[in-house]
């Protein structure tokens, strides 16, 4: 793809609400504003060689070995393969910029399990082994500490949307989960663009939607523009890029509201400011009031479940599948046989085959397999 370096149209400094003839912020032929205080020269490289540097931003050492460990076993789950994936950004980039290689543009993919499904093993593998990798105790050169900032702040972030989805009864997850994990991906950028970002560009600025204000002021673009840019440049959906582009708007819908309020509460989590009113506003604009927030400000840090992926064709009957959500629920082999209106040795006979279909040596085993696969 060609290096596109006419990346950096010029936003109002303070508004963040110019519109244009859709309604949304203008995002191209914007002229600076009298308050821009610092020109940056030559932007447009600038920006262009970020992109290049992103090539090699690194997915945690652990992530990368644990996919390499799922797409190598003898019968490979799907949802440990994607649950690997989708815990790091570099990884996920590059599983999907491979998956939207192969599909027409009409057909674009935008979510792991969508690719994971597309692509062989061996192709995953492949693009896995490529990708450069840090680890805790070993910081990589090139970005110093920036791969564990992001990689942290995006899991809090995609936890979070995934909780409010449930709530807001948002259905696309698995999208969900990869907007969220990317929405800040063009603070990477910039962080490679200009060597004083961000304590030279946010001084004096708590909140995350003030951040990306001053960005526009002082460098007449922001992270969520870039995002969008970058999203777009690595060929993937217009789904993905427009929700990490709008995540700041104080208008934002559908996903992208969805990821402001999950990045405000992310902040909140770990003790960042954020303001009480604007996180109130981002939560009416998804239908939910004060007490649903409360909740949802007093559960997060307690909320740590992963996400199931029922990715993987369950290989048991209707009926087996009865059986061991019983017995997960707790019941005997009599109450399980006087529910379901069969005798105790059909129960066993069941539970036989249970076995051998997961090949699990007994219940306390098959019941956790099927409860991570999402079967239960």
């Amino acid at each position: 793809m060609p290096m596109q370096t006419n990346v950096a149209p010029n936003r109002p400094s303070d508004q963040g609400n110019a519109r244009g003839p859709t309604g949304k912020r203008g995002r191209t032929g914007a002229v600076a504003t009298p308050r821009q205080r610092h020109k940056p020269e030559g932007q447009g490289r600038r920006l262009a060689l970020s992109f290049q540097a992103l090539e090699t931003f690194p997915a945690l050492a652990e992530s990368r070995d644990r996919l390499l460990s799922a797409i190598g076993e003898e019968h490979l789950a799907t949802a440990d393969v994607v649950t690997a994936i989708e815990s790091d950004i570099a990884l996920t980039i590059a599983v999907l910029r491979l998956a939207n290689t192969q599909t027409p543009a009409q057909g674009r993919v935008d979510t792991v399990r969508a690719a994971v499904q597309l692509l062989r093993p061996k192709a995953i593998q492949a693009v896995a082994s490529r990708v450069p990798t840090f680890d805790f105790f070993e910081h990589a050169s090139v970005w110093e500490s920036a791969p564990e900032r992001f990689r942290l702040h995006a899991l809090a972030t995609q936890r979070t949307a995934d909780r409010i989805a449930v709530e807001v009864h948002y259905e696309n997850l698995d999208r969900l989960a990869v907007t969220s994990l990317l929405h800040d991906v063009g603070k990477l950028v910039l962080i490679r663009a200009y060597p004083g970002y961000p304590s030279h560009v946010h001084q004096g600025a708590r909140t995350p939607d003030e951040r990306a204000r001053y960005e526009r002021r002082e460098l007449s673009i922001d992270h969520t523009l870039l995002g969008g840019v970058l999203v777009g440049r690595w060929g993937l959906p217009a789904s993905l890029a427009s929700a990490v582009e709008h995540h700041h708007d104080a208008d934002a819908e559908g996903e992208a509201a969805i990821i402001r309020l999950a990045d405000m509460l992310a902040h909140y989590e770990r003790g960042a400011p954020v303001a009480p009113n604007t996180m109130l506003q981002s939560a009416r604009a998804l239908g939910l009031g004060p007490d649903q927030l409360r909740r949802l400000i007093f559960e997060l840090p307690r909320h740590s479940d992963p996400r199931k992926h029922p990715v993987d064709p369950c290989p048991l009957s209707e009926r087996e599948v009865r059986v061991l959500q019983r017995l997960a629920d707790g019941d005997v082999y009599k109450q399980i046989a006087r529910e379901l209106a069969v005798s105790v040795s059909t129960v066993r006979s069941h539970l036989h085959n249970i076995y051998g279909k997961l090949g699990v040596l007994n219940r306390a085993q098959a019941v956790l397999l099927a409860a991570e696969r999402g079967w239960i």
